[in-house]
This record gives structure tokens, C-alpha cells and sequence, in this order.
């Protein structure tokens, strides 16, 4: 029960933490090829790639997508062997007015795909000598990043999420301004380092951003500019930008972006940190990318980068554990079907995208809908799956349980993402929805923020070393034991996040245990207390309290007040933002939370006379021994919900999130 309400209690903050980004990576995706245990199965025919069987073969699945999840549109481009192969729009850019997807011409927002913008344009500057991927950030900056370990973050630390930066929203968006201030958005809201650069994955929008303001530096031009003379138009990409709000030539062709089709269009989302996740593009501009990764960096006559550095972006990998999944720089790392896969996905708050290359293969693949949807699995990775497994099928075989290693009962219990905030108010928000591993009495484990297409939890066969196969698929779970004794789950995105088996004074299900049981307790006696001084005088009851009794009663009753307030208010606060536009997670809500703030701290100094009256009712000659620790009861919940409101760092007076 109480996993649900953590996992009610966090719904909201879901999307924001794929926001423009990587916790879209397939979680059980597959690093390597998964071994044939037993007799293997027929494998299907492999399809010979043409343009009429790939658009028979999408014709037949992406209308369905759509229309199952209520999605408005999707646009999809496949390069191969140096050319565009495919390139389609699928349902409307506007579902209200019925306009068509064009690929050619209508814009989607690609998300963090955007930041393969923002490392080619870092790239460019290390090829000119004019940045070096393992100097301090601070050479190229206006501002200093602290070195809070001891150690400069570098550009090389950027590339692969390893600067060290916690989870941070507030300003990341500049929807209730307007208008973008990337130098500004860097300089005020340096996220804390909770990490030693270079040491942990942990997926950050804002290390993007910074990496944008340091090309803008260097070149001493904006950074969308720099992206348009330098990428946009050497690749003849003509309906891209990175501008927000639009250029005018490019308003009419931008899709409206959706929660779910029939809910009707939203608005246009503005960022401040746009090299992380504000382009607009179409598909046939997005081919044309492709195309120049795929090709050495070249596109027809222009040379964007050198061919040694696309080799370098694509191959240069960092990973926590060689037997899963790493980043290379700037790329995700995917495996599938015995294929090194490279690329990245991308989220707005309503649009969601993917590109994949498979450089061995000159294939390139991006899709982008204009919908969130209604279901609970994004629709573009069973896109890429099916597709993979239609022309590049692979056979499975049974994998039998090893029991070596790390076994199901040493990985059971609850982690935590690398990719979220400990001392900001964003902890209320990241710190409680932690995957559950559970072990079954055969020796395989469940995870419960892992489920198939049917929604159903997947099953993990262990073969070995810590390691675990999904049952029923290429999916592959890597389970370390580190040197500090914590045990730690890679998945398929493990090169920009892994998970961190907690302890118990840690763990979700405890705190929310305890929050809940003394919200509780304080809730009711706040209910009780004027119903009970209803009751009383309504029958003329005289309990026999003295003046002062009575007093220290309503300060507890005020107490409870203040301090429920609080706690509740900061939560409905930023909750309540993140639903109506997670955009609008910015300064504008400060005062609002400084005055909750001030009600909390009169609350914790309110205390004094609650544990006044807990004193006097112990002594009073009049109460019963269950009032006396009804009163206690009370003290203690109080003191559970300031507990709970000190460790999610409520009292922050920096107002960080």
C-alpha cells in the first residue's frame, strides 16, 4: 500500500525527471549478445530493407500507436548506406484542424536530442584548439563551478554526466518570462555536487546547458546562432532551430505539442537551458544529421566535424561496469540483437523522440510524437524493437539459473537513483519513488519499475556474476558490490544513472511509514480538538481543566495548523507547478514558498508549548492515562512531520529545487 501512495505521491514529478532527457533510455535494454542456453529457436527471415517494406511495415504499426494512445502525430526518417531511405508523417501537427504531418517541412520538439547539437558544437571548438575536454570549465567561464570534491569539472565530465551535479529544475524552464537568458539560467542555479566529478553517472540538463554558455564563450556568439551557422546550415538542415520562441518564417510549420490528442493542443514550451533540449526540427532535417554521423562527419560537401572525432564521440565509452551499458561521448550506448547501437532519446512535457545509429550497419532512425498518450509505455521504443527484430532478427535461447555471484536474496530491497537531488527541495520529489527488487523462491527477481508491453512485471533469470537476463527478452540487470559495501543495479541506462540499494533508515516505504502515521495522528487531534469543545458545551461537560490547560490546548491546536500547513503546502506547492507546467518550476513560486517556510518555523517554535501541555496533562489530576498519551502521541507526530520536512529539505532557506 504504501509503495502505491510513494508512487501516487511522485506521479507528477515522473515526466520532469525524462524531461529533456535520459531516464528514457530503455531500462532493460540488452549490452551484449544473450547467451544461447539450450536449444534456440528458429530464427525469422531476416526482410531485405527496402523503401516499400519499411513503410509496409510502419504503416501497419505507427497509425495504431497513435490512435491507441490518443496521440495526435508522429514523424519518422531512416537513413541508410549514405541516403535517405524513409521518411513519413503519420496523424496530424494539429489535431483540431486535421493538418498532416509533413516529414519535409513540419517541426517537432526534439528534446535532449538536442544536446547532439551541443557536444558536436563542443567537438568543433576541441578540433580548433580552442577547448580542451579535460581542462577545468572555469577556464572557459564567466563564473566559477566549485570544486566541492576536490576535483574541476571538465567538458570531457559534461559529455558523459559526470560532472557531479544533483537534480535541478527551478529555471530550467522560462515559460512565465518568456524570454531566455542562458548566461543567467548557469550563473544563478549551479546545482550542488553530490558526486566527485568523473566518478558517478548521473544524467543532468543543466551540465548541457553549461556546456552551450561555454561554446557561446568561446565563440563569442549565442549559442543557438553558433548551432545555425555551424551545423544547421553546413548540413542544410533549413527547418531547424534552437530558438524559443520561434522564428516567424518557421511558426506555421511547428506542431502543436499534446498531452493526449483529445485533450486539446498546449503551449509552446520555452527553456533557459535550451542547448539541453529546445530544438525544433523536422525529419528530413533530422535525416540530414544522421546522414553526417553516419558519413565521417561529412554531408556532401561540407565537413561538419573531422572523421577521427565522430570515431572518437562513437567509440570512446565511459562505463561504471564493462558488462553493461557505458555513454560515449555525447551518445547513449544501446545493444540489441547483437548490435552496437549509439544515440540518444529526447522529452519535452509533449513531445518524444528518438535517434538511433547503428555505425556498423549505416543505419540511422529517429521518430518524435507530438503526444505524451495515455499509455504507460512510451510507443517509440517497441517501434525501434520491432523494427530491429523485423530486419535484424536474432534468436534467444533459454538462459538456466546460475546461482555464482550476487544472489536474488543479497539484491533484494529498495534503490536509489543516482540521477536525483539530496539537498534541495527537488528531495521531496526524487528521493520517494524507489524500484523495489524482489526475490523469488527459484532464485529470479522482480523489479517493479520494469514491466513488458502488457504491463506486467518482468521476471530476471540469474546467469551468473551478479548478473540477471530478463526471462523473456534481451534485457539484462548488472548487480555490483562496490569497495563502500553498497550494492548498486545497472540497467540499460546505466551510462547516465544507476541505482543504489538503500538502507533501511533510507528507505521510501519507512519514511512515507512514518510520515503517514504521524500526519495521521496530528490530522486527527486537529479535527478533534474543536469537535470535542462542540461536543462539550453543546451537553455543558466541565472537564475540570485549569485556564492554562486550556491554553496550551489551542497553542497545540494552532500548532497542528501551522505545521500541517506547511509540510502539505510546500508539497501542494511544487506538485501542483510540475502538473500545470513543470516549465513554471521557477522563481515566481519563491514567495509563496518563503512564507510557508516562516509558518513552519513558528510551528517548530509552537513546540515549546506543545510539549508544555504534554507535561501538564501528565501531571494534571484530572486526565485519564490514555488523554495523558494521546498527548504524547500528538508531541511525537509533530515531531515526525518536521522530521519528514527537515530531511526532504523543506527549511532550505535557498529555495533550491
Amino acid at each position: 500500500m504504501f509503495k502505491n501512495f510513494a508512487s501516487a505521491t511522485v506521479i507528477a514529478i515522473a515526466a520532469l525527471l525524462v524531461l529533456l532527457g535520459a531516464a528514457n533510455a530503455e531500462p532493460s535494454s540488452a549490452s551484449g549478445t544473450p547467451p544461447l542456453v539450450g536449444p534456440a529457436p528458429a530464427i525469422a527471415a531476416k526482410r531485405v530493407m527496402t523503401p516499400e517494406d519499411v513503410e509496409s511495415f510502419l504503416d501497419g504499426l505507427v497509425p495504431l500507436q497513435i490512435e491507441t494512445n490518443d496521440i495526435a502525430g508522429a514523424t519518422i526518417a531512416i537513413v541508410k548506406d549514405g541516403k535517405l531511405l524513409f521518411a513519413k508523417g503519420y496523424g496530424y501537427s494539429n489535431f483540431e484542424t486535421r493538418a498532416p504531418v509533413s516529414p519535409e517541412t513540419t517541426l517537432f520538439r526534439t528534446g535532449s536530442v538536442t544536446k547532439l547539437f551541443t557536444w558536436t558544437a563542443v567537438m568543433q571548438l576541441v578540433e580548433q584548439g580552442k577547448a580542451d575536454l579535460d581542462a577545468d570549465v572555469n577556464t572557459y567561464l564567466d563564473f566559477k563551478i566549485p570544486h566541492t570534491h576536490g576535483k574541476p569539472v571538465t567538458l570531457r565530465n559534461l559529455m558523459t554526466h559526470r560532472g557531479g551535479f544533483q537534480e535541478s529544475l527551478k529555471n530550467l524552464g522560462a515559460q512565465n518570462s518568456g524570454k531566455v537568458d542562458l548566461g543567467k539560467y548557469v550563473r544563478e542555479n549551479i546545482p550542488d555536487q553530490i558526486y566527485a566529478p568523473g566518478t558517478t553517472p548521473s544524467y543532468s540538463n543543466y551540465g548541457a546547458s553549461l556546456a552551450g554558455y561555454i561554446v557561446e564563450r568561446i565563440s563569442g556568439i549565442a549559442f543557438d546562432q553558433y548551432v545555425d551557422d555551424n551545423i544547421f546550415k553546413p548540413l542544410g538542415m533549413t527547418q531547424s532551430t534552437l530558438r524559443t520562441p520561434l522564428p516567424k518564417d518557421l511558426e506555421a510549420h511547428m506542431s502543436m505539442g499534446y498531452s493526449v490528442a483529445s485533450g486539446g493542443p498546449k503551449d509552446f514550451e520555452i527553456v533557459n537551458g535550451y542547448p539541453a533540449g529546445s530544438q525544433s526540427a523536422s525529419g528530413i532535417a533530422m535525416s540530414r544529421f544522421m546522414l553526417a554521423y553516419l558519413n565521417g562527419g561529412a554531408l556532401e560537401d561540407k565537413q561538419i566535424l573531422k572523421p577521427e572525432s565522430v570515431v572518437k564521440m562513437h567509440n570512446t565509452v565511459t562505463a561504471y561496469d564493462p558488462r553493461q551499458n557505458g555513454i560515449a561521448l555525447g551518445f547513449y550506448e544501446e545493444s540489441r540483437n547483437g548490435l552496437r547501437i549509439i544515440g540518444h532519446g529526447g522529452d519535452t512535457v509533449y513531445f518524444h523522440s528518438d535517434l538511433h545509429l547503428i555505425p556498423s550497419e549505416k543505419l540511422g532512425f529517429f521518430v518524435s510524437y507530438n503526444s505524451a498518450g495515455r499509455g504507460d509505455t512510451p510507443p517509440r521504443s517497441p517501434l525501434w524493437g520491432k523494427f530491429l527484430d523485423r530486419y535484424y532478427p536474432l534468436a534467444v535461447g533459454v538462459a538456466e539459473p546460475k546461482l555464482t555471484g550476487l544472489s536474488a536474496l543479497d539484491v533484494e530491497g529498495a534503490y536509489l537513483s543516482t540521477r536525483r537531488a539530496d539537498t534541495s527541495l527537488l528531495k521531496l520529489l526524487t528521493e520517494l519513488g524507489q524500484p523495489t527488487v524482489t526475490a523469488n523462491e527459484d532464485g529470479t527477481i522482480e523489479v517493479d519499475a520494469f514491466t513488458s508491453l502488457n504491463g506486467q512485471v518482468r521476471t530476471w533469470v540469474p546467469v551468473g556474476d551478479g548478473v540477471f537476463r530478463d526471462k523473456h527478452g534481451q534485457g539484462k540487470l548488472v548487480f555490483v558490490k562496490g569497495d563502500d559495501g553498497v550494492i548498486r543495479m545497472l540497467s540499460g541506462a546505466a551510462g547516465v544513472q544507476i541505482m543504489q540499494k538503500v538502507d533501511i533508515d533510507r528507505n521510501a516505504m519507512l519514511i512515507i511509514l512514518i510520515f503517514a502515521a504521524s500526519f495521521g495522528i496530528v490530522a486527527l487531534n486537529f479535527i478533534g480538538i474543536p469537535l470535542s469543545a462542540f461536543v462539550r458545551r453543546h451537553y455543558g461537560i466541565d472537564q475540570g481543566w485549569t485556564f492554562s490547560e486550556r491554553m496550551l490546548r489551542f497553542a497545540t491546536f494552532i500548532v497542528s495548523g501551522l505545521v500541517m500547513s506547511f509540510v502539505v503546502g510546500i508539497a501542494f506547492v511544487l506538485v501542483s507547478a510540475a502538473v500545470s507546467s513543470p516549465w513554471s518550476l521557477d522563481s515566481t513560486i519563491d514567495p509563496t514558498l518563503q512564507v510557508l517556510q516562516r509558518i513552519g518555523l513558528a510551528g517548530v517554535v509552537g513546540l515549546i508549548a506543545v510539549a508544555l501541555h504534554v507535561s501538564a496533562s501528565w501531571r494534571s489530576p484530572v486526565r485519564s492515562f490514555i488523554g495523558r498519551v494521546k498527548e504524547l502521541a500528538v508531541l511525537l507526530g509533530l515531531g515526525g512531520m518536521l522530521w519528514f520536512a527537515w530531511i526532504m529539505n523543506m527549511f532550505d532557506p535557498a529555495l533550491r529545487f
